[in-house]
């Protein structure tokens, strides 16, 4: 809950009219349907799901080598360009992040060796989401990390229905196998595998509540990157705030669903204010309104704070997905902020440019989940698994703290087997071995 102290010193421009907190359909029971049954009828379950949902019948779930590349060739030059250069700037950053996880061994006692290796998971399924528009970034945000962790096998699945240039999205981002299957279906089978459809270590990317749900539910028997709802833009600004410019970028993201989050926090009454105005006139000759507006209506917010403080710590309650800054300084004010999925520093900083092709991940926190994670990235991919070698010095070390703790837990089995190493004649003598 929001500190009373701070909602105290913060007053609604625009309260949202609905909550994006308690908005979800009662989808549960349908996805556990869907996953129960795929995980009992494989490929029959699928094709049954495709008829019903996507009103495709699909005859071959993989995508062939030849219809991938027909799909790449069918691109539109500037459009196969413009992706390549995505791909690029998202490879060179996941490079660099990976750079920065390294092995480790250390001595931390004489004869105590402990360590670390970083491991790739072996087999990653992608989601690649269909939606409203053909996003050729959803592919390159969760294949292309995969690809520079090491990951032995990148298995991609997207709606039968999705544009032909998605598939050539999820080839040329890297995708080792590529499989026409959609929604909860497709969340179950890679779960749980189907005679077409092998079972991956961890799923990643974003959907539609009924594949956010699915991925809440398979949960344990895989891995998942991160419960994702609805997209979310926030904007922090102090009086050197723009109203066209914050208007621009909140409906600019409020066009991706009707359920997005979209707001302005800020110390200055009259750039509310005018902002307000101002999203409502771009929203009269917005080609996308039909989206955007109700996305607005329902969802958009914006809130008027005492001082930098209370603005800053409202944004931290808030901690949106995208985070904008617009202030006189804003490297200092972005010092200071601490939840977020990806922070965008300065005017110049559009969260379009992350969403598409600067480099950084667009898969990212939602719901306040920023709180406690951080957006996908590379080592998202990797496991970071511990070990430990001891020689004689080590066992004289840890071996008689080791043996007392045991037996002050009233456990015997830990106390023998550390002991064993320590003084094994005596404990084989003491056990009548």
């Amino acid at each position: 809950m929001l500190d009373p102290a701070i909602q105290a010193r913060i007053t609604r421009i625009k309260a949202p009219g609905r909550s994006a907190l308690t908005d979800n359909a009662p989808v549960e029971a349908t996805v556990k349907q869907v996953i129960d049954d795929v995980r009992k009828r494989g490929d029959a379950a699928l094709h049954d799901y495709s008829r019903e949902f996507d009103k495709v019948d699909v005859e071959h779930f993989e995508v062939s080598a030849a219809e991938r590349q027909a799909a790449v060739d069918a691109l539109d030059p500037q459009t196969r360009a413009d992706t390549e250069f995505a791909i690029e700037r998202v490879r060179a950053f996941a490079q660099a992040q990976r750079a920065t996880l390294l092995p480790l061994e250390i001595e931390a006692l004489p004869g105590l060796h402990l360590g670390h290796r970083i491991i790739p998971i072996a087999r990653v399924g992608a989601y690649v989401p269909g939606g409203r528009y053909p996003l050729l970034s959803a592919p390159v945000m969760t294949i292309v990390p995969a690809k520079v962790a090491g990951c032995d096998e990148v298995i991609a699945c997207l709606p039968p229905s999705a544009h032909q240039a998605m598939i050539a999205g999820c080839h040329l981002s890297g995708a080792d196998r590529i499989f026409r299957v959609g929604g909860a279906q497709a969340i179950a089978a890679m779960a749980y595998g189907t005679q077409s459809i092998p079972a991956v270590d961890k799923i990643f990317g974003p959907g539609n509540a009924f594949v956010n749900e699915a991925k809440r539910q398979v949960f344990g028997q895989v891995g998942i990157d991160q419960l994702a709802g609805p997209s979310e833009i926030f904007v922090v600004a102090d009086e050197t705030g723009d109203a066209v410019t914050i208007a621009v970028d909140l409906l600019a993201q409020a066009e991706h669903d009707v359920r997005t989050r979209v707001g302005l926090i800020t110390t200055h009454r009259a750039l509310a204010e005018a902002t307000l105005a101002e999203v409502e006139r771009q929203l009269a000759n917005l080609p996308t309104a039909g989206v955007a507006g109700p996305a607005w209506r329902d969802y958009g917010e914006i809130v008027v704070c005492e001082d930098e403080a209370a603005m800053l710590a409202y944004s931290d309650f808030i901690a949106a997905e995208h985070l904008q800054v617009h202030t006189r300084d804003a490297h200092a004010t972005a010092a200071r902020l601490r939840n977020y999925g990806s922070l965008f520093i300065g005017v110049s900083a559009s969260v379009v440019y992350s969403d598409k092709c600067c480099g950084t991940n667009h898969t990212l926190p939602t719901m306040g989940a920023g709180r406690y994670t951080g957006g996908l990235w590379v080592g998202s991919y990797l496991k970071t698994c511990t070990h430990q070698w001891l020689d004689d010095r080590g066992v004289a070390a840890v071996g008689p703290p080791a043996i007392r703790q045991s037996a002050s837990e009233g456990l015997e089995g830990h106390r023998r087997a550390a002991a064993l190493r320590l003084a094994p004649k005596q404990l084989l003598a003491e056990i009548g071995v």
